[in-house]
């Protein structure tokens, strides 16, 4: 990409589309076409396709999506379909149109089969059932990256997909009702700490296993593919390691303060019994992550702490 060139981040506010933009920053780029969610409805196509002919964009970064954690997905399939398909479908058909040199879509891991060979390689996209849990945004998902794919062979775009593991970090959404499994621990872990609880209760078994990676990182890896990748096949962004989600609960707790019992309801989903991905193309073309999960997690929890003031953070 050229340092001058207009780049255009869709969801910018967002976990990922703000640390894609900080990722930008830092690399000498500054010259962005940003716009809110009140400014652009992603949803509206009469806005988007005026939007992509009056600014021209040269690149973009498709970062805006409906996400949630097992209690959104199960609760708002319809939303979680709808909305993707809907924002996907006309930012990507928008960028053909105004000639974009090149589009990044942020997919997601849940692509994958529930049952896919662990580490989970790119060529195993399509080759089995879903995880019922998430599988509506993981069809819509499925669906954007066919989209690109499409006319890519069609119409000769660079449109890539980039398939990211599960992220954290500052600007994460720490509601409980439709957070990710992270900052949902970090929340619970944070307020039975200040309020004095003795005991905790989490959902499922703890068993599920899942690879965690800093949206610092997955940001500095989408700004490194979009310089130095041109293919039309899927490629992940991970850490290639992976931790159980009783493991992750201990060390939130610990980095917590909270010294508690926690309960687990088994009553409840683990999910998919575990998500890996294998990131050997991603490092082969020489990139890796740097931030380690304990780290990560510090700071990600110190972030929110100064959000809720009161609990100094604990050191291992």
């Amino acid at each position: 990409m050229e340092k001058n060139a207009k780049i255009y981040v869709a969801g910018h506010r967002g976990l990922v589309g703000s640390a894609i933009l900080r990722a930008l920053e830092e690399t000498g780029y500054k010259n962005f076409l940003l716009r809110t969610r009140e400014e652009l409805n992603l949803l509206d196509s009469v806005r988007v396709h005026a939007f992509f002919e009056k600014e021209k964009p040269d690149y973009v970064f498709l970062a805006a999506a409906k996400v949630g954690g097992i209690m959104a997905n199960n609760t708002y399939p319809a939303d979680f379909i709808y909305e993707n398909l809907t924002v996907q479908t006309n930012v990507i058909h928008a960028a053909f149109q105004s000639k974009v040199k090149k589009l990044l879509f942020l997919g997601s891991s849940c692509i994958y089969p529930r049952l896919a060979p662990q580490p989970i390689k790119e060529e195993y996209f399509l080759t089995g059932p879903l995880e019922p849990t998430n599988e509506p945004y993981a069809i819509a998902k499925i669906a954007g990256i066919m989209t690109c794919q499409s006319y890519n062979r069609q119409y000769g775009t660079d449109f890539i997909s980039v398939m990211p593991t599960n992220l954290y970090g500052p600007n994460d959404n720490f509601d409980l009702e439709n957070s990710h499994v992270l900052p949902a621990l970090i929340r619970k872990f944070h307020e039975a700490e200040t309020s004095g609880k003795k005991e905790i209760a989490l959902w499922g078994t703890g068993s599920a296993r899942r690879e965690f990676l800093h949206v610092d990182d997955a940001a500095r890896a989408c700004v490194f593919l979009m310089e130095n990748y041109d293919k039309s096949e899927i490629i992940n962004i991970g850490t290639g390691e992976d931790i159980s989600i009783k493991e992750l609960a201990g060390l939130i707790a610990r980095i917590a303060g909270f010294s508690g019992k926690i309960k687990w309801d088994a009553t409840k989903p683990d999910g998919m019994p575990r998500k890996l991905l294998n990131v050997d193309k991603l490092h082969a073309i020489g990139w890796k992550h740097s931030i380690p999960l304990a780290q990560g997690i510090k700071q990600t929890y110190d972030w929110y702490r100064k959000l809720k003031p009161g609990l100094l953070i604990r050191q291992l």
